[in-house]
Formats: structure tokens, sequence, C-alpha cells
């Protein structure tokens, strides 16, 4: 119980620095772009490697954007979601949680 006690007292140190919530949420996003490009390649039953091709991208790019590691740039998912046969669509919506 008491590693459970330290790693909650080590992570609401961390979150409690400068920036870390905007970089959590940065991250957060990264990840779920990444899982929805690669749920979107593999209905179509294509490779990373194809995929990277039809981008004009690297696999490693593409494995390393699916990963969530990479936050992409608004071109970067445009080439993807054209190479997937898929639209962009970018919305900035209402917070309904924020108080």
């Amino acid at each position: 119980m008491a590693e459970r006690s330290d790693w909650q007292d080590l992570r609401a140190r961390r979150m409690a620095e400068p920036g870390a919530e905007e970089a959590y949420e940065a991250a957060h996003l990264a990840f779920e772009l990444g899982a929805a490009v690669r749920e979107m390649r593999e209905r179509r039953g294509l490779t990373q490697a194809q995929l990277a091709n039809a981008a004009d991208m690297t696999q490693p790019a593409v494995a390393r954007f699916e990963a969530g590691g990479t936050v992409p740039t608004i071109p970067v998912l445009e080439r993807l979601a054209h190479a997937l046969g898929a639209k962009l669509v970018v919305q900035i919506a209402q917070d309904t949680t924020a108080a």
C-alpha cells in the first residue's frame, strides 16, 4: 500500500508543476488521434508502410504517430486523412465540464 501512496504523491507533485496539465492534455490528444488513425488504417486493411507511402511519410513516422508519440500538424493530419480516404474535420466545441 505504501507504493501506491508514493505513486499518488509523485503524480500529484508532477501535475502541480507549471505546464504539466497542458502537457498531459497534449499527450492525451496525441494518443486519441493516433488511435483513430490506427483503427481506420486497420479497418481498411492497410499496413503502416502502405499508409506511410500514400501519405508521403515514413513507416516509423506513422508508427510513432499511431502510438501517440507525436502531436501532428494540420497538414500531416490532412495527408493522413486523404491517404485513408477520409475527411479531416477540426472543430472547437463548448466544454460542458467547465465550471
